[in-house]
């Protein structure tokens, strides 16, 4: 068994045994979605017309994602650090590519689970999600936002040395988004400097991005916009990640 097939099986079985961490992953999440989905039940955005859920759903969805995807390789660099996992990987012909390679694939795996999870209860009657013809799209938008919120995590895993401040350096990134890209509460109904700060979120585009292919909230042309940026926050984030990684505290 290569390297990259061994840290994966490793990591799949690790998230499938935690429990506590299954729940924080898929139900969690999806308790903000049913909440927020009956308080707004039949209601639409005065600004546009169009119904709460239609903007709920993907910005949940987009919050959900780039929260597992910070916290699962965040907290995982960071105790494989401190218990000197990673000076013992460095010791063998395992590159670094194979360790983040299957941390990706694991969170491209969750991202899925929670994509699907998340849709099949918006279209139950009760919240009435009515999904758009390029709902397919929604996969690479995904696969993109993914990747530049793996680096985020990358970034906290490598900076933070207890779990107590993984959990506070990534809440203090991931929850003030939430609000200021519009997953909650649509941006449409916020203050004009909110939605101008939206832009220099990459979450805002993670949701632009879903809403599009799900709701059919805009054109093809604005789903690829909102990955190009999604795809430019990656790459700059990549290189961010690249060289803050540490093997071990001591380097």
């Amino acid at each position: 068994m290569s390297a990259y097939a061994a840290l994966t099986t490793a990591g799949y079985r690790a998230c499938t045994r935690d429990k506590t961490t299954l729940f924080f992953t898929f139900a969690f999440p999806l308790v903000f979605l049913v909440v927020f989905g009956l308080i707004f039940h039949g209601q639409t955005v005065e600004e546009s017309g169009r119904p709460y859920i239609n903007y709920i759903a993907p910005g949940v969805l987009s919050w959900g994602i780039g929260n597992a995807a910070v916290f699962s390789v965040g907290f995982t660099l960071m105790q494989w650090r401190r218990d000197d996992v990673l000076r013992l990987i460095r010791m063998t012909p395992t590159p670094l590519s194979a360790i983040l390679a299957s941390r990706y694939v694991l969170a491209i795996g969750i991202g899925a689970v929670q994509a699907v999870l998340f849709v099949s209860v918006s279209l139950l009657p009760v919240f009435g999600l009515q999904p758009a013809g390029r709902w397919p799209l929604v996969l690479p938008v995904l696969v993109i936002g993914i990747t530049a919120f793996l680096a985020i995590g990358v970034i906290v895993g490598s900076s933070a040395s207890t779990p107590e401040a993984v959990a506070a350096v990534a809440n203090c990134l991931m929850v003030p988004m939430a609000f200021l890209s519009g997953s909650f509460f649509p941006l449409d109904s916020m203050p004009a400097w909110m939605q101008n700060l939206s832009y220099v979120l990459p979450l805002r585009y993670l949701n632009d991005g879903i809403s599009g292919a799900l709701t059919g909230d805009g054109t093809t042309g604005d789903i690829a916009l909102s990955c190009a940026v999604l795809a430019g926050f990656a790459v700059v984030l990549c290189v961010i990640a690249a060289r803050t990684f540490r093997w071990s505290d001591k380097s």
